[in-house]
């Protein structure tokens, strides 16, 4: 078998992957604004993508509306969480949120003044990214995990996929540093920033004893993320607020299969309020079968819609040298252990997986149905599950039901921030 380590080849696979282009998968119909508010119908806005693989693809490009926002009350939202959700610790204040949200989509906190944190967590993708398996950091770097979804990320008791950090005003500043990412040389550098801009100079000021320090600038950040509270869904208005109309017959099944399969062991719930999540790490599989993938060779690559250019040689994707937590601890038990991530909103946060390599939630039923995978070391509580055509079906309604109500609202809102800029604050 022939392969090559020629530079050239590196790096095109590594331009080509960074763009999502190695990990190809069409959108397919999404469902995700049932039980929405139907009067923005915000999240998936942008062009039709159906055949995007297809040699005669055609670009279907439409107008995209105004970026204008409709403020939201946040604060409130913070304080008087939705149905299905606890309460928030500590919720923000509106000043702090309004703060946050203005930081979190300006650009100039990137080295270059090009990428803002709202630009790998997109609003209109569900505050991650839905087209591509990872993100393009400054420059065009290539980042090696998929954006996770920020939706109630204020109740999270550890951050990364790797879960590396436990709170979120101090997780704002790895991204920011990170030279893949937004690639600033220091936190001096982005305080320096900040704090030319007389605004932001005097809202710290207002907001804090000590002013702008790195400290203050975190828990901006955070106010504003711990604000984005999404529950009410059609599953809780079910399930929490006894409405039996509210879920339909196929999400009901759906639900006792996912309780009997026990797959609320690390997606759990209460009888009070519902994260679908343990915040635990665990081994599922799919840390291998990515290594097995990478491993083998390249016949053909898309670099367009339609064009498909095949290789005369065989190529081998570089290898990203992902080891989840074992990266953090060092222990070989802890080799592709990633954080459980919540199924809130699971039909709009695609794609799944800490690599973005599962595209659609039919992907991922298969995945778990068939005991993730051929991993020797996987978790002992996947096992195949023998699901039938119908019981995918139902599951897939279930995780469906847990799209919240108001996720057009809070990409509405988020659209009410500036878009800040060297020229245009």
């Amino acid at each position: 078998m022939g392969r090559t380590d020629s530079p050239t080849i590196r790096s095109l696979l590594r331009a080509l992957g960074a763009f999502g282009l190695l990990t190809l998968f069409a959108p397919g119909t999404s469902h995700a604004g049932e039980g929405r508010s139907p009067e923005l119908n915000r999240i998936g806005q942008g062009d039709p993508r159906d055949g995007y693989s297809s040699p005669d693809y055609e670009t279907r490009s439409r107008a995209v509306p105004g970026q204008t926002g409709i403020r939201a009350e946040l604060a409130e939202l913070a304080t008087t969480a939705p149905l299905g959700l606890p309460e928030l610790p500590n919720p923000p204040s509106q000043a702090l949120i309004d703060l946050g949200r203005k930081l979190f989509f300006d650009r100039r906190l990137s080295d270059n003044n090009t990428l803002s944190c709202g630009m790998c967590h997109i609003p209109e993708q569900a505050f991650t990214q839905n087209e591509l398996a990872t993100p393009v950091g400054i420059e065009g770097r290539f980042v090696r995990r998929n954006a996770p979804a920020l939706y109630n990320v204020g109740y999270r008791k550890v951050l990364f996929h790797d879960a590396r950090e436990t709170e979120l005003s101090k997780q704002i500043w790895a991204p920011l540093l990170a030279q893949n990412e937004m690639g600033n040389s220091s936190k001096s550098a982005v305080l320096g920033k900040v704090d030319a801009d007389p605004v932001y100079a005097a809202a710290f000021t207002d907001l804090f004893e000590e002013g702008l320090t790195d400290r203050s600038l975190g828990l901006a950040l955070a106010g504003y993320q711990r604000a984005l509270l999404s529950g009410d869904s059609p599953f809780d208005r079910w399930f929490y607020g006894g409405d039996s109309d509210a879920l339909n017959d196929a999400a009901k099944r759906g639900f006792r299969l996912f309780d009997e399969h026990q797959c609320s062991r690390c997606h759990q719930f209460s009888n009070s309020y519902a994260h679908f999540t343990d915040d635990a790490l665990h081994r599922t599989g799919i840390g291998f079968r990515s290594q097995q993938l990478r491993a083998q060779p390249v016949k053909s690559l898309q670099i367009a819609p339609g064009v498909i250019v095949p290789l005369t040689i065989d190529v081998i994707p570089p290898a990203h040298g992902d080891q989840g937590l074992k990266e953090i601890s060092g222990e070989e038990r802890d080799l592709w252990r990633y954080r459980t991530p919540s199924l809130r909103n699971a039909a709009i946060t695609h794609p799944y997986m800490h690599d973005g390599s599962l595209p659609t939630l039919e992907a991922v039923i298969e995945f778990y149905d068939s005991g993730g995978g051929a991993d020797p070391a996987k978790d002992p509580l996947l096992v195949p599950l023998g699901l039938t055509a119908r019981q995918k079906k139902d599951l897939e309604a279930f995780l469906r039901s847990l799209t919240a109500h108001n996720v057009d609202i809070l990409a509405a809102d988020a659209r009410s921030a500036p878009i800040g800029d060297p020229v245009r604050h």
